[in-house]
């Protein structure tokens, strides 16, 4: 029982987490830095995803990747039932399916990793995961090749400018796609500074 109440907290931040994200990646950043309009590469979504590495992280250092796993799934299942209603369907296969692919090898190679520099294990275990993350959720969401999903988004899959600067085109999802990594990658790097901070409270248990 006290096990099952010290993980809650746990489960109730990433299902927040997550709904969240799923909602707020379908509206664009209308904000213009001199030439680059960023509505073309980033949704409000890819500032808040990366705190669920942090969570998925903090629990697998207090209670290792079984527990670790517990929190991913339940997590999973509680933002997949309410980003069902928040959110579009296909939002929502594609963010479960992100999600879960992500936050579980997030699990194994932070627990790889446990016993180097205490920066590492989160560090390459968020990199890693927004990786694989990005390219399945902006795969399913929004290309053409969404097979049982439908035909995916006509005004994603339209071809513009690359990152909307250079001559090359592509579909506006993938430069929507990189420009969302490389933001959960600046937030992934900002999240150490409070696994560093709650790395001292939360001590590892022992394994049974």
């Amino acid at each position: 029982m006290r096990m099952i109440s010290s993980i809650v907290p746990f489960m109730a931040v990433m299902a927040a987490v997550v709904v969240a994200s799923n909602f707020l990646v379908q509206f664009p950043v209308n904000v213009s830095l001199g030439a680059l309009n960023l509505a073309d590469l980033l949704t409000w979504g890819a500032f808040t995803y990366p705190v669920a590495f942090l969570v998925t992280d903090l629990a697998n250092r207090r209670f290792g990747p079984r527990t670790a796993r517990l929190v991913v799934f339940c997590g999973f299942v509680i933002a997949v039932a309410l980003s069902i209603w928040l959110a579009t369907p296909r939002i929502a296969v594609a963010s479960g399916s992100a999600f879960l692919a992500a936050q579980l090898l997030d699990v194994s190679i932070f627990d790889r990793l446990r016993n180097r520099t205490w920066w590492l294990p989160p560090l390459v275990s968020t990199i890693v995961g927004s990786c694989l993350d990005t390219f399945i959720f902006f795969g399913l969401a929004f290309s053409q090749a969404g097979g049982i999903l439908g035909p995916g988004d006509a005004f994603a899959s339209e071809a513009a400018p690359l990152l909307g600067l250079f001559a090359v085109e592509a579909p506006r999802w993938v430069s929507w796609a990189l420009g969302d990594l490389g933001v959960k990658m600046v937030v992934g790097l900002a999240m150490l500074a409070p696994y560093g901070v709650l790395r001292p409270v939360l001590v590892p248990q022992e394994r049974v």
